[in-house]
């Protein structure tokens, strides 16, 4: 009896946390909960010691308190918040528009790369997103872009700052599966460049077939008179481009590691706030609360999910699960298919952090004991690939309804004329881009391992 009981009680753990899931109560109380609930049941089933507590104890101290990779989250934090106030993104925007003012849809093109630089810069999906839809919705209406397009545009080039270096979803990644977080920075890289590049083709291919969505910017004599000086345009651009090499540089270089070179980038974006004179007691204090906030939220939910996925691996989750794979006899690439399509299910209904540390500690390790035969070149890099994958599937989970966050920031910062059915509309097109740019690193590895295998 016993034994049957602690062969189905991994299962029955998931069984139990899947409709507390959908209940509203927050994810980390949950995780923790199930986690202590099901440790109790076994430990009063005479199945397991009291002393096992320590255990847990011990892994979340270990897992999450003492680890000093994790220091990095709250500094990127630190430094994309900051960014947000340093008026960054208005000139950028001015400039990209100028650049980009005799190409078709330009002015979408333009936010799309701000999207991308901001990527590198903020890393936070709600300032990057909040941001470019005050700054850039407005005058895309005035202009006559077509509604849908301009939201959907906002909406998948601010969530790019998930995926594209410095990400804390990256960091957080590492963590979970005990690997460089500067190897997930250039294994990241190339496929994050590549659905930028899917947006950029899209909107100027569409743009060219239906001209009235996205009528010029300017008249020649606009141009004229509201050009930027040259002057104007090294001020715009250079300060992200040196905030990038001082973090992404540095830990491409060897010179620092994540943890550093977050160090590094929150102190440059508090120069850059100082040298632009944004920066104030008032500025200063906002920043610091939104990080302690924010960071509060993501180590609570580590505190959770560490206990939930320790419990299940004491009572033999992992091998259950593998097992249960060896014995069907599907195929690993049946296995990782149906991971995907399962995860970009969850990213209907919930946060990416909360997939995250659901699924990772609980499917890598089957994940990585699988063979993908000669497909994967570097074998040693199986975990690299696969949080890539992880990370460009999740990045859905910010566009795709009825939960997904870009959308209700969009809607809650743009314009009175802007409703919900234009966003959801506007990003159907990029939702697709993105299961593309996914089905692309699946089936050619390279994408995401060349830069890393190169190290």
């Amino acid at each position: 009896m016993s034994e049957t009981l602690i062969e189905i009680l991994p299962l029955l753990m998931f069984a139990v946390l899947t409709p507390l899931l959908f209940t509203g109560f927050p994810v980390a109380f949950i995780l923790g909960g199930v986690g202590l609930f099901f440790w109790l049941l076994v430990v009063l089933t005479g199945l397991e010691s009291p002393n096992s507590f320590y255990l847990v104890v011990n892994r979340i101290f270990g897992g999450v308190v003492s680890k000093l990779m994790l220091v990095a989250i709250p500094m990127f934090i630190f430094m994309g918040t900051m960014l947000e106030k340093s008026g960054i993104a208005h000139d950028l925007l001015t400039s990209l528009q100028y650049l980009t003012r005799r190409v078709s849809g330009g002015l979408a093109l333009s936010v799309t790369l701000l999207g991308v630089i901001l990527a590198a810069t903020t890393g936070i999906i709600g300032a990057s997103v909040v941001m470019m839809t005050l700054l850039a919705l407005p005058v895309m209406l005035d202009k006559g872009y077509d509604k849908s397009l301009a939201a959907g545009t906002i909406a998948a080039s601010g969530t790019l700052g998930i995926l594209l270096p410095p990400s804390i979803m990256l960091v957080v990644m590492a963590d979970l599966l005990a690997t460089s977080a500067g190897t997930l920075f250039k294994a990241a890289i190339m496929p994050s460049l590549l659905l930028a590049a899917l947006y950029l083709l899209y909107i100027y291919g569409v743009t060219r077939l239906k001209p009235g969505i996205a009528p010029p910017v300017s008249t020649k004599q606009d141009v004229i008179d509201n050009a930027p000086s040259i002057k104007q345009l090294a001020g715009s651009f250079i300060p992200p481009i040196l905030l990038i090499l001082a973090v992404l540089g540095s830990i491409f270089g060897g010179l620092a590691t994540p943890t550093e070179a977050s160090g590094v980038g929150a102190l440059c974006a508090l120069m850059l706030a100082l040298a632009r004179k944004r920066l104030n007691f008032k500025i200063l204090k906002d920043v610091t609360e939104s990080t302690a906030l924010t960071t509060a939220m993501i180590f609570t939910l580590f505190v959770g999910a560490t206990a939930f996925s320790y419990v299940f691996t004491l009572l033999g989750g992992h091998h259950l699960i593998i097992d249960f794979i060896q014995a069907s006899g599907v195929s690993p690439w049946f296995v990782l298919t149906t991971l995907m399509i399962t995860v970009f299910i969850l990213g209907f209904f919930f946060d990416w952090i909360e997939i995250t540390l659901i699924i990772l500690p609980v499917f890598a390790p089957i994940i990585t004991s699988l063979d993908f035969g000669n497909h994967i070149t570097h074998p040693n890099l199986v975990v690299a690939w696969f949080a890539v994958l992880m990370a460009v599937n999740l990045q859905t989970s910010f566009l795709t309804p009825p939960f997904g966050f870009a959308l209700f920031y969009i809607k809650g910062a743009a314009p009175d004329g802007v409703r919900l059915k234009h966003i959801y509309k506007g990003i159907i097109p990029f939702v697709i881009l993105q299961l593309i740019g996914l089905l692309c690193v699946l089936i050619w590895p390279e994408i995401a391992l060349w830069l890393p295998s190169k190290s």
